[in-house]
């Protein structure tokens, strides 16, 4: 489970803390994830550190996708370097089109610095395309997992039984032990 830890620099979701002890209590693998504002990355990461708490099992990601206030893909890329540093490890990049969109004008140098991350793809659909907004192929080899569906949008299931309905389902491309192994690498 990927649950959102914060948003920006004030922003944390409440049901965080609880939701991941139920999770780690019942043997899952935990994640969090931020998403992205156009405010100071340093004060961004800040709080979502103090609010995921991550430790050597948690998953960390950003989640870089259109909203009200935006980061720069330089931001980005400031965000996870800070992150990295902090944790000890390359955190992963949670993003669909835009960064298809953003990565299209980056160069040779940046584009090999977000291939270093794992890739959470969104895209809804049925298949993923790792291909930029030109068709030029993206700086992932394959994904780490790909969010096929979500808020009922997207190929089924849209509900998992016993967690809820109209979920964002994500798949991953191997066995249970190869995801458990790739989880916090």
């Amino acid at each position: 489970m990927i649950h959102k830890a914060t948003q920006g620099v004030g922003i944390t979701d409440r049901l965080y803390a609880p939701r991941r002890k139920a999770a780690v209590d019942a043997g899952m693998l935990w994640g969090a994830y931020h998403f992205n504002t156009g405010e100071s990355v340093a004060a961004q990461v800040k709080h979502f550190l103090a609010a995921a708490e991550p430790d050597a099992g948690t998953l960390m990601a950003l989640d870089f996708e259109d909203g009200a206030s935006n980061m720069s893909l330089a931001q980005a890329r400031a965000f996870l370097e800070a992150i990295d540093a902090a944790i000890g490890r390359p955190a992963a990049l949670y993003s669909g089109n835009r960064i298809k969109e953003q990565i299209a004008h980056a160069d040779a140098e940046t584009r090999a610095f977000f291939g270093k991350h794992k890739l959470w793809l969104c895209q809804y659909g049925p298949a993923p395309k790792l291909v930029d907004c030109n068709g030029e192929p993206l700086p992932w080899a394959k994904y780490f997992l790909w969010q096929y569906t979500g808020d009922g949008s997207g190929p089924t299931p849209h509900d998992v039984p016993g967690i809820g309905r109209r979920m964002d389902v994500s798949h991953y491309a191997g066995t249970d032990d190869e995801l458990k192994a790739e989880w916090t690498a």
